[in-house]
């Protein structure tokens, strides 16, 4: 078992190297096709050109496309991401001191999702077509529909600037997690909920359930213990998907709040031209994502024993 689970995950990471490749490639190519001159962007438009000029020569910016190409895959190889062209930190060291706060972030919002999610679609399939049904059904049409932008700031104007409950941005104490958390959260409880009361229903009627039934078993048994599990690999998907986007794309929550993550980090970055940092932290995340889509076909197996790797 042990061996399989190995092998599996080594196919999986062998297979994820191109497409890392492609997305270095593609990022390394985009950013110098950008309009914009990074070293101008570092000394500011009244540096003189023979400061200018010596800072390419630093940077190896004078030298050719290829040869560029050729030296950034070769620190990439080696663990070396480069260092910002801004403040002259390693960009290994800036991704190791925000990630962790992206994750954290991102933890949490899922852990709210699911909670809420799964408990809500759970009771709606119970209760098919009642008025919790009906109610809930029309808050995941309104959780999927609404922009992330849009309820992060209804929620500024709502819980900080009106009831002046919690604090409208930044990072710090557990106050500052809870809108940042429910602003990035709240269209994966809309569509978890979905999804389970969906998958619910179906499990609900199969003929297993009716035998467990039969057999004498209390209401509360057959459905979390027995429906519950066979109705959670289409949420376990849902849970995979939205976990990786949050670690690689909560750009808008973390600018919204000012939460010092690596996706604010990224969009910094870009405004300032800080090549380097772009690349490095873009590559990152693309790791992450595979990272956590590997996990997400592990868990399947954890929850459906049926699912076998090959």
């Amino acid at each position: 078992m042990g061996g399989t689970v190995l092998t599996f995950v080594g196919r999986r990471l062998l297979l994820a190297i191109p497409t890392l490749f492609g997305v270095l490639t593609v990022v390394f190519l985009l950013l110098y096709v950008a309009p914009g001159d990074p070293v101008q962007a570092m000394v500011g438009e009244q540096a003189d050109s023979a400061t200018v000029a010596r800072l390419r020569r630093e940077l190896k910016l004078d030298r050719s496309l290829p040869v560029q190409f050729g030296h950034y895959v070769r620190g990439v190889a080696t663990g070396d991401l480069g260092r910002s062209y801004i403040t002259n930190r390693r960009i290994v060291d800036d991704i190791a001191e925000r990630f962790p706060k992206t994750l954290l972030l991102a933890a949490s919002a899922m852990t709210v999702a699911i909670l809420i999610g799964v408990s809500v679609g759970v009771a709606c399939a119970v209760h098919p077509n009642g008025w919790f049904d009906r109610l809930a059904l029309g808050f995941t049409y309104l959780g999927i529909s609404f922009p992330v932008y849009w309820v992060g700031l209804l929620f500024i104007v709502l819980f900080a600037v009106t009831l002046r409950w919690l604090p409208a941005s930044g990072y710090g104490s557990l106050k500052f997690l809870v809108l940042p958390a429910l602003t990035l959260g709240m269209r994966s409880i809309a569509y978890l909920a979905r999804i389970t009361r969906s998958s619910m229903l179906e499990v609900l009627g199969a003929d297993h359930i009716r035998t467990a039934r039969a057999k004498g078993l209390s209401e509360g048994a057959v459905r979390w213990r027995h429906a519950l599990r066979n109705a959670l690999i289409p949420v376990v998907t849902v849970i995979g998907l939205d976990f990786g986007a949050y670690l690689t794309g909560s750009i808008l929550t973390e600018t919204i709040f000012s939460w010092p993550g690596i996706g604010r980090y990224v969009v910094q970055a870009i405004s300032r031209r800080d090549l380097p940092a772009v690349q490095g932290a873009v590559l990152f995340l693309s790791v992450v994502f595979v990272l956590v889509n590997v996990l997400t076909d592990l868990a399947y197996q954890k929850v459906d024993p049926r699912v076998r790797h090959t």
